[in-house]
């Protein structure tokens, strides 16, 4: 089995180690035949990319394609947007969306809520769920529900790291992601989506993408851990957008 390509690296535009032309260098001594950039969302006000730098990176990752052609790599801008709101609302206008190529969509702390109300529900209420059973269910659902929101709302590619940051219902969130083509990633930074979480939603007719959520150079196309979930959840590859035989 082989991976084809690693959609979900970060640089040094948010929080990475190494600058776009480091990743592709990898990406290129690993054989792959993809590669996207997809640093956070300007929403994340510890290390979101800035929104002046999105332009500034797409005309980086022309030269670069020009560049690196005759090596067989295609390189990819994309940006993972933060949920900033239990509406589905992103950090990601359609001003700045036009300049990407692929959109990803993650829950992180650190980001701006679009609303009071929302805030209470990202830094306070999810968090206390996570200690007291009160309230559990209930977030869960509102959770789930902002996911779905989104994906109905953005040309999503895939969500992030499903369930590793808050509690998500993994088999409603597939159901819904099945209908509109967005995939499922097995991160391989993160837990999630866990053996468990693969079996559930495997129940579904949702694709599934593997990446290494690189933030140093070194780990791109590095997806070791998530190929071991994929096995013991008897995933078939055939499922895996970016895996072939």
């Amino acid at each position: 089995m082989r991976l084809i390509g690693d959609y979900h690296t970060h640089t040094t535009y948010s929080h990475g180690k190494g600058s776009i032309e480091d990743n592709v260098k990898i990406a290129i001594k690993k054989g792959l035949k993809e590669i996207a950039i997809c640093d956070h969302g300007p929403g994340h006000y510890l290390y979101g990319v800035k929104e002046k730098n999105i332009p500034l990176m797409k005309e980086e990752i022309l030269r670069l394609n020009d560049k690196y052609s005759k090596d067989g790599i295609n390189i990819l801008l994309g940006v993972e947007a933060n949920l900033i709101g239990f509406d589905g609302m992103i950090d990601m206008d359609e001003k700045l969306i036009k300049h990407t190529d692929i959109l990803l969509l993650g829950y992180h702390y650190g980001i701006v809520p679009a609303s009071v109300g929302d805030g209470m529900g990202f830094y306070i209420k999810n968090p206390l769920t996570k200690h007291l059973r009160f309230g559990r269910e209930k977030s869960m659902a509102l959770n789930t529900l902002a996911f779905i929101k989104a994906i109905n709302k953005y040309p999503i590619d895939f969500i992030t790291h499903p369930g590793a940051k808050v509690r998500l219902d993994i088999k409603e969130l597939a159901k819904e992601a099945a209908k509109l083509g967005t995939a499922l990633e097995i991160n391989a930074k993160h837990g999630e989506l866990s053996v468990e979480s693969i079996k559930i939603a495997m129940q579904e007719e949702v694709e599934f993408i593997v990446n290494s959520d690189a933030h140093i150079s070194e780990d791109v196309g590095s997806i070791n851990k998530s190929l071991e979930r994929i096995k013991e959840a008897g995933l078939p590859l055939a499922r895996v957008k970016n895996m072939k035989q």
